[in-house]
């Protein structure tokens, strides 16, 4: 297509121009590198000058059903109802945007078949999730009576779970509650952003100071609430972003060791277990990657 408005914001341009995609795929397709000005990928705001050739690419709808693959998977514990898992960086818990395979979704299909009714076709089982390069405790449902209770505690905010991670810079207070809104970010749409008043979903994160070092804190976190990015978007509000998070962290400020994913582990769950009524809990040993982080941080100060 060739643009003629002089002028006119791309996003703009396409909502008026291309028939047939809302405008929230519009700007996803746009944010995923899929429109092209002139050869060149190019941002929702880019002003078109007119007479350029504008190319939309639009992806094949994602298979309404996930196929599962056999993929290693740590299990912390399992029974007939619920399956408890140990996720390393690296991984994305469910099909999204530019992850279709390699989920941990997939490979829990493949190692309970019966949990592909549980819940929706593309993310069979998942109750709650973990970022990509955030490592740690998941629970999954392998029966429709533990995901509705599962989900249910979610809600309720009965389901514990426990964070550390090593943010940057020293975290003054010894504890504190980040009770801030967040909600999708105004521009950038992947990505979360603490909403003005009054806007958003409220999220409120407790963290307790465990270590202090020159320029980075030791920190363990738990959650009143579970929003998209909650602990990365809070500690970044104040200015403490997470250590090897170069979305919401200064891209310049990075970790004194690869980290390979974001000093932020999920190291404890616990929960009413849908069948027995007991509250379970378990526990997850500190990745290498964040021992590594904190061993250099000790012996440097």
């Amino acid at each position: 297509m060739e643009a003629g408005a002089d002028g006119t914001r791309l996003d703009r341009w396409l909502v008026d121009h291309v028939g047939g995609l809302s405008r929230a795929r519009l700007q996803a397709l746009i944010d995923d590198g899929h429109v092209r000005v002139d050869g060149a990928v190019r941002k929702a705001a880019h002003r078109l000058a007119g007479g350029e050739r504008v190319d939309v690419e639009v992806p094949p709808p994602a298979p309404q059903e996930l196929a599962p693959e056999a993929a290693a998977l740590t299990v912390v514990y399992e029974d007939e109802h619920v399956l408890v898992v140990d996720k390393p960086a690296g991984m994305v818990v469910h099909p999204g945007a530019g992850h279709a395979t390699g989920t941990l979704a997939a490979a829990a299909l493949s190692h309970a078949p019966s949990m592909g009714s549980v819940g929706g076709a593309r993310r069979p089982g998942i109750v709650h999730r973990l970022d990509k390069d955030t490592s740690g405790l998941l629970v999954l449902a392998k029966s429709q009576l533990a995901y509705d209770a599962l989900t249910a505690q979610l809600a309720d905010r009965t389901m514990s779970r426990r964070y550390l991670a090593v943010v940057h810079g020293r975290v003054g207070p010894a504890e504190g509650i980040i009770d801030k809104p967040i909600a999708r970010h105004p521009y950038h749409r992947t990505r979360m952003a603490v909403a003005a008043k009054g806007k958003g979903k409220r999220a409120v994160t407790h963290y307790r100071v465990l270590e202090r070092f020159s320029h980075f804190t030791y920190v363990e976190v738990r959650l009143d609430t579970g929003r998209t990015h909650q602990i990365r978007v809070h500690f970044a509000s104040l200015g403490h972003p997470v250590a090897g998070d170069d979305v919401y962290g200064d891209r310049r400020a990075t970790a004194p060791v690869a980290l390979d994913g974001y000093a932020l582990h999920a190291v404890a769950l616990a929960f009413v277990h849908p069948a027995t009524q007991k509250r379970v809990e378990f526990g997850s040993d500190v990745p290498s990657r964040i021992e590594q982080l904190l061993s250099h941080l000790r012996n440097t100060g």
